[in-house]
């Protein structure tokens, strides 16, 4: 009876919130042009209820099985609200999965719904919310087609959160993908939300789809959306939910993007592949003594644990100080010293003052140790603790050895630069074709004259000329097929698999040695070239700065190695140097290096 009456109950509070239901609406801005061109409408609850919130109510509709109705009445509700005001621009309406697979809800119902006031629904784009886990993106999507007939689109909502994924993404093939607020929150100082987003946007261009970046509250945060060429982005800083239609962008985001100064973006400390290490990988459990110890005790320790480099000294469980094995065995080892010090305490020959780590710091935050003027880290090592407490110790070899490890990975992995591949990746990639047999070409790019540009215009400038090269080279690829890798400097190694592969590295080379003019002062244009030293510290003159590509075609039989294509690709782009010619292809049969790189017949 109890179940009974709870149920009656639940339901009846659901017909009185449905019947007053009312719609806010929060701009979607375009991005370019700073123009509001969508508005989400959402809907809240009566103010009789008692401030129930919309996802409660949600709760209470599924487990009334009313889900899909109440949703049926949340999009007539924003319909007819968003008509009355005579809204411009596209309306987003959010439905669930079960709104278009339950038995109870027909495809007239959903027409019906969203026609609400005379709606047309090629303005209506359907945010299909994460509330639900899909088992059959497929079916879902057989069911999408109806509407899309009538001229709806789809959009996939919070995407990287909930039940939004990329199964669903490639059996939907959404118009739009709305990127969660948690990887857009913070994005301008994330490398890794930063990392992610990137490859978003490859993806989106891929499949076709619009994003839109939600939970936009950051100035900083806006300014990396549209640089990243994010086109639409929604969040309190551009418009809050609100009743009447929103007709103007805020002036907080306003001044956001009229802002002067450009934002730094996060720096990648390593592949954001790489999993976070920190001083407990590096933890060794050692004993530690007190005050109360002696230096005998010490010398009965270190016999007892020849491993250790050092024992630290606590006091109540906190560090106070390091006794350096050598500095004490050499101590030990003067006459009488024994004799005089052995009943004495520890501390007598502890270093005060022990360099002290967090166990959670991480490997990357300790290169300020390694930078650091104080040095005792090399012999003393270091005492690792948890909140304050002693847990064990540190080697300065360790430490050093694997720090320079993880940045000597990072950058063969990717270039700090570009976040392009680095060499690792580009001879994996090779690798592959090479096993599949497949015809493919290798392009070496480099620029002509670049030393006395960076020389004349210094560092932040040639910078900006080799991410303006990474830039036209990645833009002038196809994604599916192509594969761009920054090997070092301004060397950059291109594998191409399209079939318009020289008509594509004939456009780059054209369209950088037009783009590189800008970063040239205008004397310099007008002189056609600088004035510098050569590398022998002679003055000469240097024309501008312009990109050369050597191309090799990789055909059977094919070499068993990348390295030997990495070397005819640089010989092709010397003869390109040489001959003064943007683009050179090592013509005719081309014999590998060694007989013994060809691939078995």
């Amino acid at each position: 009876m109890a179940f009974i009456r709870d149920s009656v109950r639940l339901s009846s509070l659901l017909d009185r919130a449905q019947s007053g239901l009312h719609a806010v609406f929060q701009p979607i801005v375009r991005l370019d042009k700073m123009e509001i061109v969508a508005h989400e409408g959402l809907v809240r609850s009566p103010p009789e209820l008692g401030g129930i919130s919309t996802p409660e109510l949600l709760n209470i509709a599924r487990v009334e099985g009313r889900l899909g109705e109440f949703e049926l009445a949340a999009a007539r509700t924003v319909c007819s609200a968003f008509m009355a005001q005579q809204a411009p621009g596209r309306l987003l309406v959010n439905l669930s999965a079960q709104a278009f697979m339950h038995e109870s809800i027909n495809p007239d119902d959903l027409i019906a719904a969203l026609g609400t006031g005379g709606m047309d629904l090629s303005r209506i784009t359907i945010e299909l919310t994460e509330r639900d886990i899909v088992d059959e993106p497929a079916r879902l999507a057989d069911a999408l087609g109806y509407l899309r007939a009538h001229g709806v689109r789809f959009a996939l909502d919070d995407f990287g959160n909930g039940h939004s994924n990329f199964e669903m993404w490639n059996e939907i093939h959404p118009e739009v993908v709305k990127i969660d607020r948690y990887l857009i929150h913070g994005l301008a100082k994330s490398a890794e939300r930063l990392a992610i987003v990137r490859a978003l946007c490859q993806v989106a261009e891929t499949l076709g789809a619009d994003l839109v970046g939600e939970g936009v509250e950051d100035a900083d945060d806006l300014r990396m959306l549209r640089e990243l060429g994010i086109p639409y982005a929604q969040g309190f800083l551009l418009g809050r939910p609100a009743l009447n239609i929103c007709e103007s962008i805020s002036d907080a985001a306003l001044d956001a993007l009229n802002h002067h100064t450009v934002s730094v973006p996060p720096r990648l400390r390593g592949p954001v592949t790489q999993r976070p290490m920190h001083l407990g990988h590096l933890v060794i459990d050692a004993p530690s003594l007190t005050a109360q110890h002696s230096n005998s005790d010490v010398i009965a320790l270190f016999s007892r644990f020849p491993e250790l480099h050092a024992l630290a000294v606590v006091e109540a469980d906190r560090p106070i100080g390091i006794i350096n094995r050598r500095i004490f065995s050499e101590r030990m080892a003067q006459p009488y010293t024994r004799e005089l010090y052995g009943r004495k305490s520890c501390t007598a020959f502890m270093h005060e003052a022990p360099l002290t780590c967090d166990v959670w710091e991480s490997l990357e935050n300790m290169a300020d140790i390694l930078r650091g003027q104080d040095q005792r880290y090399l012999s003393d090592g270091f005492v690792i603790t948890r909140e304050g407490f002693y847990l064990g110790l540190g080697t300065g070899e360790s430490l050093v050895r694997r720090v320079t490890e993880l940045r000597i990975e990072a950058a063969r992995y990717a270039n700090p630069l570009t976040f392009l591949p680095g060499n690792i990746p580009v001879t994996e990639h090779v690798a592959r074709l090479l096993r599949a047999e497949l015809p493919f070409t290798v392009a070496y790019v480099d620029l002509n004259h670049f030393k006395p540009f960076n020389d004349q215009y210094g560092y932040f400038r040639g910078d900006e000329m080799i991410r303006l090269l990474a830039g036209i080279l990645t833009a002038h690829v196809n994604p599916r097929s192509d594969f761009v890798g920054h090997i070092g400097g301004d060397d950059f190694l291109l594998v191409l698999q399209s079939d318009d592969w020289e008509a594509r590295c004939k456009e780059m080379v054209a369209l950088f040695n037009q783009g590189a003019r800008s970063l040239f002062a205008p004397e310099d244009i007008a002189r056609q070239g600088i004035v510098g030293e050569d590398r022998h510290g002679n003055t000469q003159f240097f024309p501008l700065t312009t990109v050369a590509i050597g191309a090799v075609r990789v055909l059977p039989p094919f070499p068993g190695r990348p390295e030997t294509l990495a070397t005819l690709a640089a010989r092709a782009k010397r003869h390109a140097k040489r001959a003064q010619v943007g683009f050179y292809l090592l013509s005719g049969d081309v014999p590998w290096p060694n007989q013994a790189d060809a691939a078995p017949a």
